[in-house]
């Protein structure tokens, strides 16, 4: 059996220490573009490559959100802001929009790809289809049940991720309406 990863946001570099110092064996943290908190503190890139390293050192792992949608324009910009993460050992990324599974296992073959909570997985089959295209985790909604979330894992055979605490908003799963 797989051991379960405990992860914790970082919204900041001191926040990433002491998730780290408290026990978590991950982080998930936002970079500067294409995360959904757009106007948090998020990390620089500089930063992000030294918490990287920070965290390998320790044995610990980070991954990146690119938790929103993409519009065409960007797409060339998504390539060019990874690549230094990419290359100083991003561990991997969590996406909502579908659109970029092709272009990062062909320009990132070795990252892992995780389906955000806001792709509003809700069923094994959604899942399953989402680990044919690439992806090695989903984060389901939020409101699945526990047996829900079980079911997943043992048809789609995939890694669930799941929220055990969470900001307080209207939302539907990760599809805040209002926070």
């Amino acid at each position: 059996m797989k051991r379960t990863e405990l992860l914790a946001p970082a919204g900041d570099y001191a926040s990433l220490i002491a998730a780290f110092n408290a026990g978590a064996d991950a982080v998930y943290l936002a970079g500067k573009q294409f995360g959904a908190r757009a106007y948090a503190g998020n990390f620089e890139e500089d930063e992000l490559v030294q918490a990287l390293d920070y965290a390998h050192l320790n044995g610990k792992k980070i991954y990146l959100t690119l938790n929103t949608l993409i519009k065409e324009s960007e797409f060339s910009f998504v390539v060019e802001y990874l690549k230094p993460f990419y290359n100083n050992g991003l561990d991997g990324i969590i996406i909502q929009d579908l659109g970029l599974i092709p272009l990062l296992k062909t320009e990132f073959p070795h990252l892992e790809l995780h389906a955000s909570t806001q792709m509003t997985v809700n069923n094994y089959r959604s899942a399953k289809w989402l680990k044919e295209q690439g992806i090695c985790r989903i984060v389901p909604s939020r409101e699945l049940s526990l047996s829900e979330l079980q079911e997943i894992k043992e048809k789609a055979d995939i890694e669930v991720e799941a929220f055990i605490h969470g900001a307080m908003c209207i939302s539907y799963s990760g599809r805040c309406l209002l926070s």
